[in-house]
């Protein structure tokens, strides 16, 4: 049986494969392309179970008991269907497509055209917080599973969509992105419900069980263990940024160190620039190159003339934002 964090990590598609196990049929049907104000992004994804039972969203209500009449019908004959819904400017609030949104849905049944080797291939890449897209071309049952040098700029994006053949389309399933704050100072206490918001697993380290108690983190993954050692447990990959900000150099030390050596997109560090350069020192002292060193973001956060703790966590926010999805500073 899935535990909790495996069910969040495979996703729709852990789901889909669930039922189709248990001998339930299940079909899963996936927003492949948008125009005007969609209430779903490309790659929003509804598993529908044979009994008519679904989980996730492809519109957040307005057409998904269409595409739950098709999906069964797509379970009785096997054949995937590519639909396309259209609203109307006078009719769109009603209905929520919002402007005259248009959304195209491919429903695909799983153990016809969805082949269950290829969802067991997405579900085990999602479980090991692996990258993994999964091809569909629109115009046949051609299926196929492609890695990140295939779709980089994909990948880095987190956008799935349809290539400019306009038949190709490539369902990116990136891993969750989590935030991993060291120091539950005042700024972590904003800083860790942005994060939630934007789609992070937020994280929280701190031995210090003064500063990260669950009464001032409520929610929140606290962490008591040695920095260096909680970075470890918690997992360090390219779907991870760190920041740190406990002003303690016997804290924030250990989290920069495990940090630099890892695959960590963004690493921010709170401090002055004066305490920038001390830390420079000390990182150089532990033959650290310049390159590693320049990886860090200090002092943390764009320059947005911020002053207090929510306005430094927006600023810090804004800046991981940047990272991640333009690869800038």
């Amino acid at each position: 049986m899935n535990t909790t964090a495996d069910t969040k990590l495979g996703g729709i598609p852990a789901r889909a494969l669930d039922w189709f196990r248990a001998g339930q049929g299940s079909v899963i049907a996936t927003v492949v392309q948008t125009w005007g104000s969609a209430p779903r992004p490309v790659g929003s994804q509804l598993a529908i179970r044979g009994d008519g039972h679904m989980e996730g969203s492809v519109s957040g209500g307005c057409v998904e008991g269409a595409v739950i009449v098709d999906g069964l019908d797509a379970i009785e004959d096997g054949t995937a269907r590519l639909l396309e819904f259209g609203v109307s400017d006078d009719e769109a609030f009603a209905v929520g497509l919002a402007c005259g949104g248009t959304i195209r849905v491919l429903v695909e049944p799983v153990g016809t055209v969805m082949p269950i080797d290829l969802l067991e291939q997405v579900v085990a890449a999602r479980l090991a917080r692996a990258p993994v897209a999964y091809v569909a071309d629109l115009n046949s049952d051609a299926r196929r599973i492609a890695d990140t040098g295939e779709f980089a700029e994909r990948f880095r994006l987190d956008r799935s969509g349809v290539e400019e053949d306009a038949q190709t389309f490539v369902a990116i399933h990136n891993p969750p992105l989590k935030m991993i704050v060291v120091g539950g100072v005042h700024i972590a206490q904003h800083l860790l419900p942005l994060a939630r918001a934007c789609g992070y697993d937020p994280i929280l380290v701190d031995p210090r069980p003064a500063f990260g108690s669950p009464e001032r983190f409520p929610d929140v993954q606290i962490l008591e263990d040695w920095p260096d050692a909680a970075l470890l447990l918690a997992g360090l990959d390219a779907r991870t940024a760190v920041v740190t900000l406990t002003h303690d150099a016997k804290l924030d030390d250990p989290a920069i160190k495990a940090a630099l050596t890892s695959d960590v997109f963004y690493l921010g560090c709170l401090g002055s620039t004066r305490t920038h350069a001390k830390r420079i020192t000390r990182l150089r002292e532990a033959e650290f190159s310049d390159e590693q060193i320049g990886r860090i973001h200090a002092p943390v956060g764009l320059d947005i003339g911020g002053r207090s703790p929510a306005e430094i966590a927006v600023s810090v926010m804004a800046q991981i934002t940047t990272r991640l999805r333009k690869g800038g500073a």
